[in-house]
């Protein structure tokens, strides 16, 4: 009864409008109230939840993305994959996803990379004679790689729902062969609709231009050596990279690319810190939902759920997989994280699965709910700039969910590819 009574009340907050983030809260409180617990707790544990040190480095990393993406390093990035990939057939759609690559390496959030990128590439797409429903699906499904990338927030905030036990480092790392797995496989598709319905080449960009491309996109592109190589070197943490980097964007934003202005500079800070606040706030009440969990031994019922079905990881996973992919359609991948990862965490400590192995499984499955109605917030996103409906690119994402969903599953059965890069660094 008592866990009927945490997700029944969860579920009708959510059902009546309430915020996730203040759902979560409320619903601890009803709980609470429910077991007889003193509030007290719940707010003890709704303020220990957000006096976490490694928290800094999600708004570091919001910070940076926003700061990069006003000052002309999206569209820089997209000159500079113009030059690597812009004059094969379906360049365009090529250019899309490299672009969308190298500014995920900056973002972190699939969200940022479709509203950077996409308002770049979508028009560029459509004038060039490109349909506006595949701009926007290549648009959307390109930006997952941010997810999996390095400096994922959500990397962070699994490493974080998981009780700060797994090293966001090594979860940076995990994410990397994934994530260019993803990009290589969305871009073989690419190629393959754009041979198979005639879509145009672009031009080869010349020797000279070329140069002068790389020279100005190699300020940005530093970001990503902050961040990687500060990590990978082990001179900085996480929460360190992220800090510096975000002054490094500053700068290059400001002084050598002069494309962010000052008068614009109060408002982009309110809107990065309207989203960190967001995130704080639904990072706090999370805590005092899992606490709540944790006392009506949540994490031990769904154990034994699990173990009942099948004593085979195997079988697990996919019981995992089918679940993430149907729960992210109805909500946003940073809730479903902090609610999910503390009842599963327990359960597969059971069956012997790496934890930093199955963050990736987490975040690709609930990445792909992005982009699947009717939440999808990505998608959301997406049409709003490329002027279309959820209705018309949904009918046209199939081939899309097909090549995800087979990456999904390499991940999901092929350890190896999360945890070999993290292993062979040792860090």
């Amino acid at each position: 009864m008592d866990t009927f009574v945490l997700l029944a009340s969860f579920a009708v907050f959510c059902a009546i409008g309430v915020p996730v983030a203040y759902a979560l809260g409320l619903s601890a409180i009803v709980t609470a109230i429910w077991i007889d617990i003193p509030l007290e707790a719940v707010m003890l544990k709704t303020s220990d939840g957000v006096d976490n040190f490694p928290l800094l480095a999600i708004p570091f990393f919001v910070m940076t993305g926003a700061l990069m993406a006003e000052g002309g390093t999206a569209r820089r990035l997209v000159a500079l994959a113009q030059v690597f990939v812009g004059f094969i057939r379906g360049g365009l759609a090529m250019v899309n996803v490299v672009a969308q690559t190298l500014f995920g390496c900056i973002s972190g959030s699939s969200v940022a990379d479709t509203a950077s990128i996409g308002s770049v590439m979508i028009p560029q797409m459509i004038k060039a004679g490109y349909p506006r429903v595949f701009a926007t699906n290549v648009t959307i499904c390109g930006s997952l790689q941010a997810i999996l990338l390095p400096p994922s927030h959500n990397a962070v905030i699994y490493s974080l729902a998981a009780g700060g036990s797994i090293s966001i480092a090594h979860l940076f790392l995990a994410g990397i062969v994934p994530g260019v797995m993803l990009g290589l496989s969305i871009m073989g598709l690419c190629l393959l609709i754009s041979y198979k319905r005639g879509y145009p080449k672009g031009e080869v960009v010349p020797f000279r231009q070329a140069l002068k491309i790389a020279g100005e996109s190699i300020w940005g592109l530093m970001t990503v050596v902050i961040i990687l190589g500060g990590i990978l070197s082990g001179v900085f943490t996480a929460t360190e990279s992220g800090s510096i980097a975000c002054a490094y964007a500053f700068l290059v934003s400001m002084f050598i690319y002069k494309e962010a202005k000052w008068k614009d500079l109060p408002q982009l800070l309110a809107r990065v810190s309207r989203t960190v606040g967001m995130v704080m706030i639904m990072v706090g009440f999370s805590v005092a939902f899992a606490y709540i969990m944790a006392l009506i031994r949540l994490p031990s019922i769904a154990t034994e759920f699990f173990l009942s079905i099948s004593d085979s990881k195997y079988v697990f996973l996919m019981l995992i997989n089918i679940l993430l992919l149907i729960l992210g359609t109805f909500m946003d991948l940073a809730p479903m994280l902090l609610i999910c990862t503390p009842i599963l965490i327990p359960v597969i400590m059971k069956f012997g699965i790496d934890p930093i192995h199955f963050g990736m499984i987490m975040l690709l499955n609930l990445g792909i709910g992005l982009v699947t109605p009717p939440v999808g917030p990505t998608m959301v996103i997406g049409c709003a700039i490329g002027r279309v409906s959820m209705e018309q690119i949904t009918r046209e994402l199939w081939p899309f969910y097909i090549v995800m969903t087979i990456v999904l599953m390499i991940v999901t059965y092929v350890p190896e590819f999360s945890l070999w890069l993290p292993s062979f660094l040792k860090l």
